[in-house]
């Protein structure tokens, strides 16, 4: 396996809550997935597991070497939580093709988050 890319994000909780206030479900639709959204939503501080998950897409987009846009949307890079509690990605539409044309096998994201930022680092390798 060989490195492809890191990503970091990091996001003021603020800014997903003012982007929340403003377009409502509109731009949640538009981000998070139905299971996304049901994760966050369970907790009493969803803001933080909303911020948290936009960072952690944000985060893999740029260990893609992609963005999100062109490429793929946010709603394709799906943030899963194992039994563990370790954070896992999906790719899905684009964002998976665009993995599997780049042999991309591995997604490694570690997420944290606080009162005011959410965090998150993505590691991408691939096959030889």
């Amino acid at each position: 396996m060989h490195l492809f890319g890191i990503g970091i994000d990091v996001v003021e909780t603020a800014r997903v809550q003012s982007s929340i206030d403003e377009f409502g479900e509109k731009f949640l639709n538009r981000i998070f997935t139905e299971a996304e959204r049901e994760y966050c939503e369970k907790h009493k501080k969803s803001i933080l597991h909303f911020a948290a998950r936009f960072a952690a897409k944000e985060a893999v987009a740029k260990a893609l070497g992609t963005g999100i846009g062109k490429e793929m949307a946010f709603k394709e890079i799906q943030v899963e939580k194992k039994a563990s509690g370790e954070p896992t990605i999906l790719l899905t539409g684009n964002a998976k093709a665009f993995a599997e044309k780049n042999n991309i096998n591995l997604i490694k994201v570690s997420i944290s988050h606080a009162e005011h930022y959410a965090a998150a680092n993505a590691v991408v390798m691939q096959n030889s």
